[in-house]
């Protein structure tokens, strides 16, 4: 899934929606336009709709192609930038894009169905390849060969209202780091009454495996084994992450008696003022605030509690198997310029952000390490419009983490395991061992039909 809900709505694909499209609309292999150039195309462009970010992909891509005389970038936009109802019928179409968009948990796919162009010999000519984050840049290597570029990362955590922190007389500068001190700040808070929620989980729309992923995660736990052939949610793990749950629910009171809730739910409880907590990655913050009437100067955000492991997501760029050498060493430049130079371009131009009044200074994504990334994090605070001091625990409580990324099948799993998160929040007799065997039997067969 993607961080806000994970984006994976059904979308257009934009210009290449159609199958029975020729193999030059997209991903052809063919390098010369009409004029000579190499010509690449690339997708994920914002659509109209989203009018300010649209003139930002158009004004730097325009940017990109007066520095670069040579090369022709043809966008078609997509966004959210890939439609998984389509995914894997374009991929065996053979109608990618030169350039195209992928989830981290695509990456290993569109390798193994022998899609994607084996960018190794060319990274030389990405200047800034060696200065992303190792563990972003593993999801895109498969046997020792890169197969794509990491354009953003995210990692989840405990969003949480430092006014009702105050108002239960807890210290919003020390948020829980511990499932017990969640569960704790929760009773509190939920004590405030008049329809004060402690904390909320999603339940339904698979955002409840989901969530029970990041929390089994936050615990040490996983979903499947090493080998990848079974699951390993039955667990104690498991079972403390679906005990919590139920006792949060049944015996503390403090999640409310509403349930089967997604993400929109939570959102606008928080944006209204009446949740505690709830987990959510940096981006869901300006939605609380822009969409949902919340409030920057009440809003933090503490790393996921437990303190073993967080859920990361994300996503980057791959290459068509067609493409020719021109056009791999043209879409590299592309995603330098676009993507991957410190401080600069469609994601990295804070100062443009700023003056168009959208939010600088959340703490992700953050795409690079070293003299790199210090001189990133620098434009960032000098730009900064929101509460920066808001995300210092997350910054610091991060670092002490370890980052997984989404099982394999992953929507697949979460439509099971959302039975199990539903089944603790709206029975009080739930029997957590008879779910978590359930859960196990059927996320065995989905890896077995793999």
């Amino acid at each position: 899934m993607t961080s806000t809900g994970f984006r994976r709505t059904v979308v257009a694909i934009g210009v290449c929606s159609s199958l029975a499209l020729a193999a030059t609309a997209c991903g052809s292999g063919d390098d010369s336009s009409a004029s000579g150039k190499t010509r690449i195309t690339v997708n994920c462009e914002p659509p109209r709709s989203a009018k300010l970010d649209r003139a930002f992909f158009e004004d730097d891509v325009a940017a990109f192609e007066k520095r670069n005389p040579d090369i022709d970038v043809v966008a078609h936009d997509a966004f959210p930038c890939q439609d998984p109802k389509t995914f894997d019928a374009k991929l065996a179409g053979g109608q990618m894009e030169d350039v195209f968009y992928t989830y981290f948990t695509d990456a290993r796919h569109v390798v193994d169905v022998r899609q994607a162009a084996d960018l190794t010999p060319y990274l030389g000519r990405l200047k800034s390849y060696g200065s992303i984050q190792k563990q972003l840049r593993d999801i895109y290597t498969v046997d020792g060969k890169v197969y794509g570029v990491p354009r953003t990362g995210y990692s989840m955590g405990l969003i949480y209202n430092r006014a009702l922190f105050r108002k239960a007389g807890l210290d919003p500068d020390r948020p829980p780091a511990t499932w017990d001190e969640v569960r704790a700040a929760a009773r509190k808070i939920a004590a405030l009454g008049g329809g004060t929620v402690g904390y909320a989980d999603y339940s339904a729309q698979n955002q409840g495996g989901w969530h029970f992923t990041a929390e089994l995660y936050s615990r040490g736990g996983d979903v499947v084994g090493a080998d990848g052939r079974k699951a390993a949610v039955d667990s104690p793990e498991g079972r403390a992450v679906l005990r919590n749950l139920h006792d949060m629910r049944w015996t503390d009171d403090s999640m409310g008696s509403r349930q089967l809730l997604v993400i929109n739910d939570a959102q606008q409880l928080m944006g209204a003022g009446r949740l505690g907590m709830y987990l959510a990655a940096p981006d869901n913050i300006p939605i609380l605030v822009k969409e949902k009437g919340g409030d920057y100067k009440d809003l933090a955000l503490a790393p996921m509690p437990g303190g073993r492991g967080t859920l990361i997501g994300g996503d980057g760029y791959m290459f068509n198997k067609h493409d020719t050498p021109a056009q791999i060493r043209a879409g590299l430049k592309w995603l330098d310029h676009m993507f991957l130079t410190p401080a600069k371009g469609f994601l990295g131009d804070y100062a443009r952000a700023r003056k168009n009044d959208a939010p600088v200074g959340l703490p992700e994504p953050r795409l690079f390490t070293g003299a790199a990334d210090a001189t990133d994090q620098q434009a960032k605070k000098a730009a900064a419009n929101v509460p920066v001091e808001n995300y210092r625990s997350f910054l610091e409580g991060n670092t002490r983490l370890r980052m997984r990324i989404e099982p394999p099948h992953a929507q697949q799993i979460y439509s099971v395991l959302d039975a199990a998160v539903s089944a603790v929040l709206t029975k009080k007799d739930a029997d957590i061992d008879q779910l978590l065997e359930e859960a196990s039997g059927k996320i065995d067969s989905i890896l077995a039909r793999s």
